[in-house]
């Protein structure tokens, strides 16, 4: 009996089959999972596999279930703006700055389902591609980053690198709790931020005070360069006058040191000439001192005397001083001379 109620629900199977199966489709960008309510043969329930992107598959209706997801890249955009971003009412998030003041942030996850975890999302995350945006991305988006934007002071927010680095600890965190749910998350992007309207004015006016503060900087700055780039110059005349002066100096001071040379061995030359004259006269009064030298004397005496009158003046005797007279020596003498001019 059991036998004969197989063959006939086995044959019944078969011919739904080839006359009554349904085609299932998956998009360029999809992957399909089927899920089996009834099996003869075989588990019932989710398939642990995906089929791919781009094909088309035909299964039995009533006793098959089929599911897609996207596996492309998607953007869950939250944003002040109502034109823009998921929904259209206001979606930034809203948080307050470790130093408390309150703050909204324009905010866009990008993300993309794992292929291969396409079953385990069916069984357990997300029926379809809406649930899993909302209720799952979306959910934990809007808390974890909240957090972790809110460690950046009021200042430090106006600071790109400071929002990027945050960015980037908020993807790791998403990674870190999504991927386990087939989820991976690609990217943390920040796009505008606004503060209170009052901070936000406060913060204007003192940006516009750094802006003139910075300016006067500027300015004194460049009044600084100038200055001394006419010290500069200041100094390159100076330096210039200088350098001529010291042409000048150094021009006398050859021309005084050859005068000096100059006038050095004329000294020289005259002291020597002078103490050769010295020596000259040194060995003639030697020689004056010798009977020659008497001789000589006496010789220039008579020729001094020569034609001229002798006359002998009388004296307090009435005559010549014959005692300091030497006649004889004169005689001598004048004889002397007679002789040489023979």
């Amino acid at each position: 009996m059991k036998k004969l109620i197989f063959i006939i629900i086995f044959s019944l199977t078969c011919l739904i089959t080839f006359s009554g199966c349904i085609p299932h489709s998956t998009d360029s960008t999809e992957v399909g999972i089927r899920t089996k309510k009834f099996s003869f043969f075989g588990k019932k329930g989710v398939e642990e596999k995906y089929y791919a992107p781009g094909s088309t598959y035909f299964f039995l209706p009533f006793i098959n279930d089929w599911h897609t997801f996207d596996t492309k890249l998607q953007n869950l955009e939250m944003t002040f703006n109502t034109k823009s971003g998921d929904r259209k009412s206001r979606d930034d998030l809203l948080f307050k700055t470790i130093d408390g003041n309150d703050i909204s942030l324009d905010v866009i996850i990008a993300y993309k389902i794992d292929p291969s975890k396409a079953p385990y999302i069916l069984q357990n995350v997300a029926v379809d591609d809406a649930s899993l945006r909302n209720k799952i991305v979306r959910t934990i988006a809007r808390s974890k980053p909240r957090d972790i934007f809110g460690e950046l002071t009021t200042e430090e927010f106006y600071v790109a690198s400071k929002r990027d680095s945050q960015a980037h600890k908020a993807k790791e965190v998403l990674k870190e709790m999504l991927n386990p749910l087939g989820i991976t998350v690609e990217r943390v992007l920040t796009k505008d931020y606004r503060f209170n309207s009052k901070y936000q004015q406060a913060i204007e006016d003192k940006k516009v005070a750094d802006q003139l503060v910075e300016k006067n900087k500027s300015a004194q700055h460049a009044s600084l360069e100038e200055y001394k780039r006419k010290l500069e110059e200041a100094k390159g005349e100076v330096n210039g006058m200088i350098a001529d002066v010291d042409g000048v100096y150094q021009k006398a001071k050859i021309e005084a040191d050859v005068y000096y040379e100059r006038q050095k061995l004329l000294a020289e030359a005259i002291m020597a000439e002078g103490i050769a004259e010295a020596k000259g006269i040194m060995e003639m009064n030697k020689a004056m001192e010798s009977t020659g030298g008497e001789a000589l004397v006496k010789l220039a005496i008579a020729e001094a005397l020569q034609g001229k009158k002798i006359v002998l003046l009388p004296v307090s005797e009435g005559g010549m001083n014959l005692k300091t007279t030497n006649i004889n020596q004169l005689i001598d003498t004048m004889g002397i001379k007679k002789l040489s001019e023979r």
